[in-house]
This record gives C-alpha cells, sequence and structure tokens, in this order.
C-alpha cells in the first residue's frame, strides 16, 4: 500500500463511501459533531481533506478518543498534560484526606490514593507507555507524598 498522503485519503474516502451507503440502507445518521479526521504520521503536512455524505470532515492535529488525548504524531504529551492536571485538581481535592496533618492511617491513606489518584495517571499506560521521558516525570509528580 502507498503510503503517500494524497493515495491514502482516497483509500478513506473509497471506505467512507462505502460506510455512508450502509448507513444510509440502515438509516442511521453520523453525529458530525463527534466526527473527526486525524492522520497519524511523523511527516509534516496534512492530508487532503476526505467527506461524508459531501459535507466534509473536520481535521484536527489531536483528539480524545475513550479518555485518551492523541496527537497526529502520537507524543502522548497532550494526554500526559491533562492527566498531570487532572491529577493535580483531585489531589488538591482531597489533600484533607491524604494530607500530613490527617488523621486517617497510613493504611487508608494507601487506599485512597490506590482507589482515587493512581487510576486516574495509569489509564492507557499500556498504550502510552512508550513516552518514556514523559511518563518519568508524571510518575514521580503522583507518587504519594503522606
Amino acid at each position: 500500500m502507498d503510503s503517500h498522503p494524497t493515495s491514502v485519503s482516497g483509500f478513506l474516502q473509497e471506505h467512507l463511501n462505502r460506510i455512508a451507503l450502509w448507513l444510509h440502507k440502515w438509516r442511521i445518521q453520523v453525529n458530525r459533531s463527534k466526527s473527526t479526521h486525524i492522520t497519524f504520521t511523523t511527516r509534516n503536512g496534512r492530508c487532503p481533506s476526505v467527506h461524508m455524505n459531501q459535507k466534509p470532515i473536520p481535521q484536527h492535529t489531536s483528539v480524545k478518543f475513550l479518555g485518551l488525548h492523541l496527537d497526529s504524531k502520537l507524543t502522548w504529551r497532550d494526554h500526559i498534560h491533562t492527566k498531570r492536571k487532572q491529577l493535580d485538581l483531585k489531589t488538591r481535592e482531597l489533600y484533607w484526606l491524604v494530607g500530613r496533618n490527617s488523621p486517617l492511617s497510613l493504611a487508608n491513606k494507601l487506599l485512597i490514593y490506590k482507589t482515587v489518584l493512581r487510576p486516574i495517571c495509569t489509564y492507557g499506560i499500556a498504550i502510552w507507555g512508550c513516552a518514556a521521558k514523559l511518563i518519568s516525570r508524571l510518575s514521580s509528580a503522583i507518587s504519594p507524598k503522606f
């Protein structure tokens, strides 16, 4: 298969046309506000736009899919940045429970960490685990300080 952006967009458009026929047959409508065209590549530039029912699908350089923030070069920078902000916010909300002056035992603080904080930073880690430099910064930022 050719990896030139024009040919790839042509193949994509061909399959979108098939999907459009199937959707029409079964009377299903596409939610255009949730549709995004993103091309994952390390090359610079954009692929030609593609259409669904003669309406262009908007192109973006990053997209949120199932809680993962994907950018066109798969650097995971957006995802890690977003999770870091989410983790900081949740830590501030729970500081009265897990902070140094909290009357909770260390076991209870650890339980809160494992059930509330750790899932935020580890969601999708099997996929974004290749971003080694950024992950080491994220994991050092989330280590419990009880």
